[in-house]
């Protein structure tokens, strides 16, 4: 049977950011105070991993923000050209509109902080 992926808002992403990213830290803090000065391979590979993994979530979070910037000012424009007496959006619309930018923004980075925080926290 297929497993289905629950779609999560940007307030539950936020929520459990803010678990995983302590978690992660300081599980990592650790490992980096246990290798002392002289890491081995496993511990280097993590290291390095620690950074290429911030650059592309980062990266791809500011992708999927633009991406989605991009859908809101068509549909914007859409809106205006149907509706041309009235071409402004309501608070409401230009709030959901934020919301789902941040949203859009959150998920790499969750997905990779998630990842991380299972990931660390299984025994060596």
């Amino acid at each position: 049977m297929a497993r289905r992926r629950r779609r999560t808002g940007a307030l539950a992403k936020s929520v459990a950011l803010s678990i995983a990213v302590p978690q992660v830290v300081a599980l990592r803090t650790a490992r980096m105070l246990a290798a002392g000065a002289n890491p081995d391979a496993r511990d280097r590979r993590e290291f390095h991993r620690m950074g290429t993994e911030k650059v592309f979530a980062f990266w791809e979070s500011a992708n999927a923000m633009g991406l989605q910037m991009a859908r809101a000012r068509q549909q914007y424009a859409l809106f205006a050209m149907r509706h041309w007496w009235s071409p402004w959006a309501s608070p409401w619309s230009a709030a959901a509109t934020a919301t789902k930018i941040l949203e859009k923004g959150l998920g790499p980075v969750h997905k990779r902080a998630s990842a991380n925080a299972r990931r660390l926290r299984k025994a060596r």
